[in-house]
């Protein structure tokens, strides 16, 4: 590169003005928005409604006598415990969300319910694990909540690829109107010179 098409501020360089920080926030909005994002956060919650219908069966069974209640008890202790990794995980994902959005997050109804429903049930994991039998059913309610972020999930991902059809006919639109605009152009100049 010459001397004189080099930047006269370095810093002042797209390249060089981000800070490591925003890079990586950029990169973590970039994930959060695409495809294989939405996906992994589809494939916990899917997991984590799998291991709750889980819950269920156990209990029943446990409570029909199929199974000894002292496997029934490791079973649902495990299945807690993945519960509770579940948990963690989604308080991840919203804190990663927060930070890579900033406060612009929370612009979205269904952000800050999805938001609380995570909060609450972290908390009910985390303080109140193993205390209350009822408050255990507040936390597969509130787990369950999140059949409804597997519907976002797939919502955003049916937009983004109409969007890029969208995108694809307007293109593909005028480029016929280019191609029209050149038959006409020599559909005129085939009849001049016929003439």
């Amino acid at each position: 590169m010459e001397e004189s098409q080099r930047p006269l501020l370095r810093e002042l360089s797209p390249r060089h003005s981000d800070s490591k920080l925003e890079t990586a926030r950029r990169s973590t909005r970039r994930y959060l928005n695409s495809k294989f994002g939405h996906y992994a956060i589809l494939i916990l919650v899917s997991l984590d409604c799998t291991c709750i219908f889980f819950e269920f069966i156990v209990q029943l069974l446990s409570c029909e006598g199929k199974i000894s209640e002292s496997r029934g008890h490791v079973a649902q202790e495990a299945i807690g415990i993945v519960g509770l990794v579940f948990s963690c995980l989604f308080m991840l994902e919203l804190l990663a969300s927060i930070w890579a959005f900033g406060l612009h997050f929370f612009r979205s109804k269904f952000h800050c319910f999805d938001a609380t429903v995570i909060v609450a049930s972290f908390v009910i994991d985390v303080l109140l694990r193993g205390i209350l039998e009822e408050v255990a059913s507040l936390v597969i309610i509130l787990r369950l909540w999140r059949v409804f972020k597997i519907i976002e999930e797939l919502s955003v991902g049916a937009q983004e690829q109409t969007e890029a059809l969208r995108e694809r006919i307007e293109l593909l639109e005028r480029e016929k109107s280019q191609m029209e605009v050149e038959l006409t152009g020599l559909r005129s100049r085939a009849q001049n010179s016929y003439a």
